[in-house]
């Protein structure tokens, strides 16, 4: 029997009950990005990039260009004379290219096809107005993707993550490195820049899987076998790690599961986000809860979904959102636990005699288990039912509802069921008014 969480069909905090399917891709969907309020992008192992509006789930555009499946893809804006926000989206793929598309016409604005190896992330620094693109090397773009920089060929493994740091810095993921880079313009004030390995970080036993940038202090990393490490992001020292997200003796409130070993996968941290207090991993088929300043895990549940946790994101409210390998997305309330005070230990025969010992290791005992019990909890609050195979990520757009993505090659839109009839009905009142339908009788 799973020990999976269930809810019944009275979800009150689950506001989406209404769903709209977008049908387009011909293989696994992996990649959404926001364009703006309204505008999402997706894109996966089909090649095709499909532009989309978020409210009404009507395909914009559908952009050819890659003839193998994409393999990262970054939104970014410019500004023209005329102070007007121009949307871009990049995508690299397998097919060692890269494509600039302008997301107003669905036109391609320019393609690169100089890779050596496959691009398999990017990133926009929008401070030093340029992109970046990670694989055998790190290679350092302008808007016109003119190539400004790169580095010398780094592994085969190549990098997998990048993240933004202070000081014109940037943190790579090379299998168990983490490789910090410099960029820097040249200062004779031509067009040329410069990117320097600065250090590499060692402290990760095996390869790095996710990255997250907390804030202009702090970046997380978490790898293969579970290791979650915070570093100073400005002199990239470890500041705390935590390496026992499977272990139950840390979380003594949780029944523990008899196994006879742990394989990578349940402990793996897929996935990593935050805000100012705290990390949210999804680690194998877990969520976690880390909080920076007391640095150790507040909340946890271990066995979030039936299989692996691919992406979690936390809401503007005290809810998590969470999907997984096995098709389902979940939301999540983080509440406050009440906390018990321990219990003192009964006077025995040996304290009786003034043997105070096995009296003081008990309440030592009682005193770290208090510690070590989570202060939180999260509880299951809705359930999405809607994708039949791996659900990859999600976007959140506010009231406008939710946008996944998934293996059954489909886009579903969930919206919030009272708030669109209440549209509906809105829109049909204003309808009617204008046709002189309406009479109002008083």
């Amino acid at each position: 029997k799973s020990s999976v969480q269930t809810i019944g069909e009275e979800q009150i905090q689950n506001p989406y009950t209404e769903l709209l399917v977008l049908k387009g891709h011909q293989d696994i969907v992996r990649f959404l990005v926001q364009v703006d309020d309204c505008r999402f992008a997706s894109a996966g192992d089909d090649g095709i990039v499909f532009l989309w509006n978020a409210q009404t789930g009507e395909k914009l555009f559908e952009l050819h260009g890659h003839t193998h499946k994409i393999t990262a893809i970054a939104p970014f804006s410019l500004s023209d004379v005329s102070e007007e926000k121009k949307h871009l989206i990049i995508t690299a793929s397998a097919d060692r290219t890269v494509i600039v598309w302008d997301c107003t016409s669905g036109r391609q604005v320019q393609k690169v096809s100089c890779f050596h190896s496959t691009v398999k992330c990017l990133t926009v620094l929008q401070r030093l107005n340029v992109w970046l693109s990670g694989g055998s090397d790190l290679c350092v773009w302008n808007r016109k993707l003119d190539l400004l920089c790169k580095t010398s060929h780094l592994t085969d493994a190549g990098i997998s993550a990048l993240v933004e740091l202070p000081k014109n810095c940037v943190a790579a993921a090379v299998g168990k490195e983490l490789i910090i880079f410099r960029l820097s313009a040249s200062s004779n004030g031509s067009e040329g820049w410069n990117v320097i390995e600065v250090k590499r970080l060692v402290d990760h036993e095996d390869n790095i899987l996710s990255l997250v940038n907390v804030n202009d202090l702090t970046f997380v990393t978490g790898s293969h076998i579970g290791e979650l490490i915070v570093w100073d992001a400005l002199d990239w020292t470890k500041q705390a790690s935590e390496c026992n997200f499977w272990d139950s003796s840390v979380h003594p409130d949780v029944q523990p599961e008899i196994k006879l070993s742990q394989s990578p996968n349940e402990t793996s941290v897929q996935h990593l986000t935050s805000d100012d207090e705290c990390v949210f991993a999804a680690v194998g088929k877990g969520i976690y809860v880390y909080n920076l300043q007391m640095k150790r895990v507040i909340a946890c549940q271990r066995t979030a979904h039936d299989s692996s946790v691919l992406h979690i994101e936390k809401l503007p409210n005290r809810q998590l959102i969470s999907c997984s390998e096995d098709g389902s997305v979940r939301i999540w309330e983080l509440r406050e636990k009440q906390q018990l005070p321990a219990e003192p230990v009964p006077t025995g025969f040996f304290n009786m005699w003034g043997f105070g010992r096995a009296n003081k290791q008990a309440n030592q005992a009682a005193k770290k288990m208090q510690e070590n019990t989570p202060m939180y909890f999260l509880e299951l609050v809705g359930d999405l039912i809607g994708h039949s195979s791996a659900v990859q990520m999600f976007l959140y757009f506010g009231e406008l509802g939710l946008a996944t993505c998934s293996a059954d090659h489909l886009i579903i839109l969930w919206k919030d069921g009272e708030r669109e009839s209440s549209v509906r009905s809105l829109t049909l009142f204003q309808k009617l008014a204008r046709n002189g339908d309406l009479q109002l009788k008083l």
